[in-house]
């Protein structure tokens, strides 16, 4: 029925006068489970299906969509797509370009052993209040967190070009946290990662290999001790940042900069523009030589939440190399931003949350590339540093150069060992400066794919996962300080 969906709205579209015609039909299942000091929080599960219509008509964009999956219904959906789209042409300033892409019929799915699905709620619920128990054990533990979360993707997306592509993709993601109120300060531990944990590509066997509640005890105990730690010193010193922090530092000073549509000035919501203009590519001395990261959408980077077969115009994953040996190399495009800088083909980065979404410029993965250090070499190496570890929170100015980041924990580094607990860490920089100053990158036995299932942009609001690849890496002449009062 997908497809009979999917040529109803195309058919329709060209009747009614459109050059060009893509349509996604999306059926969306969701499933949430989480527990806060060993209650039940959240337990829902739904499931969404609908159609989304978008056009060029009289040179100009036009979109919308419908749950309404009857002929009539979605006959109606792709004839508003065409009609916003004339009206759209009454005020353009020139026909829509974009860079050819040739016709695609292929089925592709992301590989998992357990469907997590049908694994019964009763099951993940009693893995979550097990590892709740866990912490709560912990005297001075204050707030017991666990969450867990599923997204099955049953997408087919079809153009007048002739593609007609199927794709599944099932979303995994677990994570636990403890909090201790003390006095006036908070201190918080999560596992495996902040802000929800892990997030990958994957069935139930990922959220089985974080072991929640065999780390949960270590969480609390944590999150209690850095009351008594000793507060982070301040001024400009070495630092070197576990690969989930340094994914999100990824994230927010690379992945958002090299989106393309806020160069070129067509998005800001949420994250603002970018100082990435276009004359900066194939110029711009973004890091040190040994920093190379890259844009990559293929399943053999790894089950990121930026990995799939074909993004949202039916352009095949591809993997762009964003900064190569310290050097500004490419973009995050579409086929219709390509042309702006004279690419020959789209960068493959359109993606979108639902059916009722338009979509847009998404990072896939953005990964830093993994170096030749092994982790305890990088420590013996290092005489005085900070070791930090687990975002606890970020600012970021809204040319994503200026920027401050605070993690959840830290350790001192002396004379190449791993000494004291210190807390309340936080550093801050300049975008290009920071990403010079990289001395040393692990190799990849360190290296992990982080998901990020929380990125928000666009209006209305698109919330959207993305990848970021890193392996502990080091650098040097970095403020240092607390990001809290003394």
């Amino acid at each position: 029925m997908m497809r009979d969906f999917a040529n109803w709205a195309l058919e329709t579209a060209k009747v009614r006068g459109a050059t060009y015609a893509d349509a996604r039909v999306m059926d969306i299942r969701l499933r949430d489970l989480s527990t806060k000091n060993g209650q039940v929080g959240t337990l829902s599960e739904s499931e969404s299906c609908g159609v989304g219509v978008r056009v060029i008509a009289s040179g100009s964009w036009g979109f919308a969509s419908t749950d309404r999956l009857t002929r009539e219904g979605i006959a109606a959906c792709a004839a508003e797509a065409v009609a916003i789209a004339k009206a759209s042409a009454l005020a353009k300033r020139h026909d829509v370009e974009m860079v050819p892409i040739q016709a695609y019929q292929d089925t592709w799915q992301n590989p998992y052993i357990k469907d997590p699905f049908e694994i019964p709620i009763e099951r993940q619920l009693d893995l979550l209040l097990a590892a709740d128990r866990e912490m709560s054990r912990v005297k001075g533990v204050t707030v017991s967190e666990t969450s867990m979360n599923f997204r099955r993707i049953d997408q087919f997306f079809a153009s007048t070009i002739g593609s007609a592509i199927h794709q599944i993709k099932m979303q995994s993601g677990a994570g636990i946290a403890a909090t201790a109120f003390a006095g006036n300060e908070i201190q918080r531990r999560s596992y495996p990662n902040s802000f929800g944990g892990q997030h990958q590509l994957g069935g139930y066997e990922l959220v089985e290999s974080l072991d929640l509640a065999g780390n949960a005890l270590r969480v609390a105990v944590e999150a209690v001790a850095l009351h008594s730690a000793a507060q982070c010193p301040e001024g400009v010193k070495t630092l070197i940042l576990d690969s989930s922090q340094l994914g999100l530092q990824i994230h927010e000073s690379i992945g958002h900069p090299i989106e393309l549509d806020r160069v070129l000035g067509m998005e800001a919501n949420f994250a603002g523009m970018s100082f990435l203009t276009t004359d900066k590519l194939g110029k711009l001395r973004y890091g040190s030589g040994i920093v190379n990261v890259v844009a990559d959408a293929r399943l053999e980077h790894g089950p990121g939440l930026g990995t799939f077969g074909y993004d949202d115009e039916g352009v095949p994953a591809q993997c762009t190399p964003i900064i190569t040996e310290g050097l500004f190399t490419g973009f995050l495009s579409n086929r219709e931003t390509a042309v702006s800088i004279g690419l020959e083909r789209s960068g493959g980065t359109m993606r979108t949350e639902s059916w009722n979404r338009l979509p847009i410029i998404r990072m896939t993965n953005i990964s830093l590339l993994p170096g030749e250090w092994r982790f305890k070499d990088l420590i013996a190496d290092t005489d005085d540093a900070v070791l930090m570890e687990t975002n606890r929170s970020w600012s970021i100015d809204d040319r994503r150069y200026h920027f401050q980041f605070s993690t959840e924990i830290a350790w001192e580094i002396k004379g190449g060992q791993k000494k004291r607990m210190l807390k309340n860490p936080s550093y801050s920089g300049i975008t290009t400066e920071f990403w010079s100053s990289c001395d040393a990158i692990c190799s990849r036995e360190h290296w992990t794919l982080w998901g990020t299932p929380n990125c928000g942009k666009g209006q209305p609001m698109q919330t959207m996962g993305t990848g970021h690849g890193a392996s502990p890496a080091r650098f040097r002449k970095v403020k240092l300080g607390a990001a809290f009062a003394k």
